[in-house]
C-alpha cells in the first residue's frame, strides 16, 4: 500500500456520502508559525487555512514547531508526508450520518527546534511570517520565573519561548512596526492571549531587555483571545486498516473528528481588521466569529455544551449507561437533558449582555446532534474527571441565575447536584485500576485528593442529612455556602433518599413528573 504524498489522490469509497479533496499545494509563502503538532490544530486551524487556500483567499502555508521534546518525533512523520494528511469528519446532519474527507496541504514543513535550531531562527526571520498559532495545552501558558534564554537553545516554557522569538524578530527587523505578529492561541484557558502577553512582558522585564523592545511588543504585536469548539478524536487506531482500504493509501497522520466547528476570536479593532482581510474565514463559509468580546460565546459553550455533560453524566453512569451516545439514546435521559437545557439553563442565561435567545436555541439543538454522533464514543467515566470543580463552573451559575430570576430551584439541575453527591459515595479500588464500569458497582472516581478525602469521610456513616449539610456548606468546593439558598438542602436530601431507596431511575422519573 502506497504512502501518502503530494500527488496521492483520495479514492472515493462506494459508501462515502460526501468527498472533498484538499487544495493541492503550490509554492506558498510561509505566513503562519504554529506551536503544536497535535490532532486538534491539524483538524481545526490548519484545515481552515487549507480551505482558504483552495478558494484563493490566503495563499500561504504553515510551519509547525512541536513545543516540547516529547512530541518532536512527529517532525519526521510530518516531513515524510510533505506536510500533507487526511482529515475525516463524521457526524449527523438532519439526523443522517455524514462523512467528509479532505487532504490538507496547508502545512509546508515541521521543524525540530531541539535539533534544527538554525532552521527555526531562519523561519522567525522570514519577512512574510505574520501569524502565530498555538495549542500547548492548558499547562503551556504558565509563568516560570526561573526560565531564562541561552545561546543556541530555547527556554523551556512557552511564554519564555515566545519572548525569545519576539526579541530575535525585533533585532532582525530593527523594531519595524509591520514585522510584529498577530497571536491566535487555541489553548483551552480563559483569556489565553491576554495571559500569554502578560507572561511575555514579565519575562522581558525580568531579562532586562530594552524598553524599546517592550514598547514594540505592546505596539506592534497583537494577542487575541479565542474560544475553540470541535471534538477531534485523533488517529483512528481501531479503524486504521479499514481507512487504509477505503482511502487507497496509508496515512500515518490521519485525524478524525466531528463535523461541527466554532471559532470565536476576540481581537482589537486593528487585529480583527487584519484577520478579516488576510485570513477571511467567514468569506470561506467557516463558522468563525471575530468579536471585541467573546464572553457571550464562552457562556453559551460552558453553560450549554459543557453544562449538559456535567449535569447528566454522573446520574447516567449510576443508572448503568457507559457512553454519551447511549445516554442520549435513552428517552429518560434525553428528556432530562432537554428539560435542563431548554427549560432551565437557557432561561437562566437570558439577560446576560450579548446573549441572544435564538442563538442559544440553535446552539442547544446542535449540542443534541453532537451528543448523538454515532462515530464518537465518549465514556461517561472519562467525563466525570474533576466533577466538583466542573459543576462549580458549568452548572452552579445556572442554578443561581435561575433561582435569582424565579425564586425557585431548577428541578433538573438540582437533581444533578444530588446525583453528584451520590456518585462521590463510590467505592475505592485499592490498586487504582478501573476493573470495569459495572463490576460489583465499583468504579474509580478521579478528582483532587482533597475532594476524594472529603467525600470518603462524609459518606463514612452513610447518613444523608449530615453529608448534605457538610457538602453544600463546603465553600472550598463552590466558592460560597450553598446551604444559604432557601430549600436547597432539603431538596438535595429528598433526592438522595429517593436515589438510595429506588435508584436513579425512579427518582429521575419523579423529578420529571413522569406518570406511571
Amino acid at each position: 500500500m502506497q504512502q501518502l504524498n503530494k500527488n496521492t489522490p483520495l479514492q472515493e469509497h462506494k459508501d462515502s456520502k460526501v468527498l472533498e479533496i484538499g487544495f493541492q499545494n503550490k509554492e506558498l509563502k510561509e505566513k503562519i508559525l504554529q506551536f503544536g503538532e497535535g490532532n486538534f490544530l491539524r483538524a481545526f486551524v490548519d484545515m481552515f487555512v487549507d480551505e482558504l487556500n483552495e478558494k484563493g483567499l490566503f495563499d500561504g502555508s504553515i510551519v509547525i514547531v512541536p513545543p516540547i521534546p516529547q512530541t518532536a518525533a512527529s517532525v519526521d512523520t510530518i516531513n515524510a508526508q510533505n506536510g500533507h494528511y487526511t482529515v475525516v469528519l463524521r457526524g449527523l446532519e438532519n439526523g443522517r450520518p455524514v462523512t467528509r474527507k479532505r487532504v490538507v496541504t496547508s502545512v509546508s514543513r515541521a521543524i525540530n527546534i531541539h535539533k534544527d535550531f538554525d532552521q527555526y531562527i531562519d523561519a522567525i526571520k522570514n519577512p512574510h511570517l505574520r501569524f502565530i498559532v498555538s495549542n500547548t495545552t492548558e499547562a503551556g501558558i504558565v509563568f516560570v520565573e526561573t526560565d531564562k534564554p541561552a545561546e543556541d537553545e530555547l527556554p523551556a516554557n512557552f511564554p519564555a519561548k515566545i519572548t525569545a522569538l519576539l526579541y530575535e524578530r525585533y533585532k532582525q527587523f530593527q523594531g519595524a512596526a509591520d514585522k510584529g505578529f498577530i497571536f491566535i492561541p487555541c489553548e483551552l484557558i480563559d483569556n489565553n492571549g491576554s495571559n500569554l502577553k502578560e507572561f511575555v512582558l514579565q519575562h522581558a522585564h525580568n531579562w532586562q531587555l530594552p524598553q524599546d523592545f517592550i514598547n514594540w511588543i505592546n505596539e506592534s504585536n497583537h494577542f487575541t483571545n479565542t474560544l475553540v469548539d470541535r471534538i477531534v478524536t485523533g488517529y483512528p487506531k481501531d479503524e486504521a486498516e479499514e481507512f487504509a482500504q477505503i482511502l487507497g493509501y496509508r496515512d500515518e497522520l490521519l485525524v478524525t473528528g466531528e463535523i461541527f466547528h466554532f471559532f470565536a476570536i476576540e481581537a482589537s479593532e486593528y487585529a480583527a481588521k487584519e484577520i478579516n482581510e488576510t485570513l477571511p474565514f467567514q468569506k470561506a463559509g467557516l463558522n468563525v466569529v471575530l468579536t471585541d468580546d467573546a464572553t457571550p460565546y464562552k457562556l453559551r459553550k460552558v453553560r450549554i455544551l459543557n453544562g449538559a455533560h456535567t449535569m447528566s453524566v454522573l446520574a447516567a453512569f449510576l443508572y448503568g449507561i457507559e457512553t454519551v451516545g447511549r445516554m442520549i439514546d435513552n428517552p429518560l435521559f434525553e428528556d432530562f437533558l432537554r428539560k435542563g437545557i431548554y427549560s432551565e439553563v437557557i432561561p437562566a442565561l437570558l439577560g446576560h449582555d450579548g446573549i441572544d435567545e435564538k442563538d442559544l436555541l440553535s446552539f442547544a439543538d446542535s449540542v443534541f446532534d453532537r451528543f448523538a454522533n454515532p462515530y464518537i464514543k465518549h465514556y461517561l467515566l472519562s467525563i466525570s474527571l474533576n466533577s466538583v470543580s466542573k459543576f462549580k463552573a458549568r452548572v452552579l451559575p445556572s442554578i443561581l441565575d435561575f433561582h435569582k430570576k424565579t425564586g425557585e430551584l431548577p428541578k433538573a439541575l438540582t437533581f444533578s447536584l444530588a446525583a453528584l453527591l451520590a456518585f462521590y459515595k463510590g467505592k475505592e479500588i485499592r490498586d487504582g485500576a478501573l476493573i470495569g464500569y459495572r463490576v460489583k458497582d465499583e468504579y474509580k472516581i478521579s478528582d483532587d485528593i482533597e475532594v476524594l478525602e472529603f467525600f470518603q469521610a462524609a459518606w463514612q456513616e452513610n447518613r444523608i442529612a449530615p453529608l448534605t449539610q457538610a457538602a453544600l456548606s463546603n465553600t472550598d468546593f463552590w466558592g460560597m455556602d450553598l446551604t444559604t439558598i432557601p430549600g436547597l438542602v432539603e431538596k438535595i436530601e429528598d433526592h438522595l433518599h429517593g436515589i438510595s431507596a429506588g435508584g436513579i431511575d425512579l427518582e429521575l422519573r419523579a423529578t420529571l413528573d413522569y406518570k406511571d
